[in-house]
């Protein structure tokens, strides 16, 4: 067991946890960022990202690299580690580890973002690694040339469709609604991709499937309208329907809305604790956009400093 020191701790490493790095070091103070479960966040499964300014198309891994590189060069300290538990009562702060270390730090930045929800099938968690993903760009490669189901309506589904069409034989998305969440652009080439079909106001009822050798088969999916049921053909199962908030660990420490979400002060990251500020989706219940997770970042970092420098 060790135990690490720095003037700033930083939980998560997406975008914002990236971005607040950054502009911490800059400042001249000690910055230490503890990685969680998934170095460079959700955003490292992304196949394409077209709409973060300065690049005209930039896969999601090689961006968060990009950022951790810069952050580096800064001086910024890295611990491939997942905090879970955290002392916000005494000063100095207190983060403890799965692996038994422990980081003491002046102030804390809480970054560690979202994970993706499930449909609470039972079917579900059984062929969860057996058909079952929520990370096209991860597995699509396995169904090359094959019919697959996407469900979900908002940009993550519709972009996970986009990018199986480029492999499989046929992609369905399923949408309980009868309008999808998704940008306009991204609605209008999955509409105009002949690989895809959209069935509206549909829901899954369950994930169909063999033991031997355990795989998915297909699904029975329900018309909201009409109940109506019915059996598709589909080889791979593909969850996108939207994230909820890794705060888990900040339950009874920090204040958390309705939603589980963290809340800060108004026009402010900092949270109920002095020297604790938030930063990215853990705070964000509507935009999650890599660009305004950066930008939060950035905000977070400057409050931090600002902190530091007053105490």
């Amino acid at each position: 067991m060790a135990l690490y020191t720095a003037d700033l701790l930083i939980l998560g490493s997406g975008p914002a946890g990236y971005t607040a790095g950054i502009y911490a070091a800059r400042a001249g103070i000690s910055v230490m960022i503890v990685s969680g479960n998934q170095e460079g966040g959700q955003l490292t499964m992304t196949n394409s990202i077209e709409n973060f300014p300065g690049f005209e198309e930039i896969s999601g891994f090689e961006l968060m690299d990009k950022m951790k590189q810069q952050a580096i060069k800064l001086g910024v300290q890295f611990v491939t580690d997942h905090i879970v538990e955290v002392d916000f009562a005494h000063r100095p702060f207190i983060c403890s580890s799965e692996n038994g270390h422990s980081y003491k730090a002046r102030a804390v930045i809480v970054a560690t973002g979202s994970s993706a929800k499930w449909l609470n099938l039972a079917s579900e968690k059984k062929y969860l690694g057996y058909g079952v993903s929520a990370c096209a760009t991860c597995d699509g490669f396995f169904y090359r040339g094959r019919t697959v189901a996407v469900i979900g309506g908002g940009n993550s589904a519709v972009a996970e469709a986009l990018y199986l069409a480029t492999l499989a034989e046929k992609v369905y998305l399923i949408h309980r609604r009868h309008q999808l969440r998704a940008d306009k652009v991204l609605q209008d080439r999955v509409l105009a991709n002949r690989k895809i079909e959209v069935l509206w106001d549909t829901v899954v009822e369950d994930i169909l499937g063999v033991d031997e050798p355990k795989k998915v088969t297909g699904l029975k999916i329900r018309n909201v309208n009409t109940d109506a049921c019915k059996e598709i053909n589909a080889e791979g199962i593909f969850v996108a329907v939207g994230h909820q908030p890794n705060t888990e660990i900040f339950k009874g420490n920090l204040i958390l809305d309705s939603k589980g979400y963290i809340v800060t002060q108004e026009k402010s990251s900092a949270t109920g604790i002095e020297g604790v500020f938030a930063a990215g989706d853990v705070m964000d219940p509507k935009y999650k956009q890599a660009v305004i997770s950066a930008g939060s970042g950035a905000k977070a970092a400057m409050d931090a400093v600002e902190y530091l420098d007053e105490h």
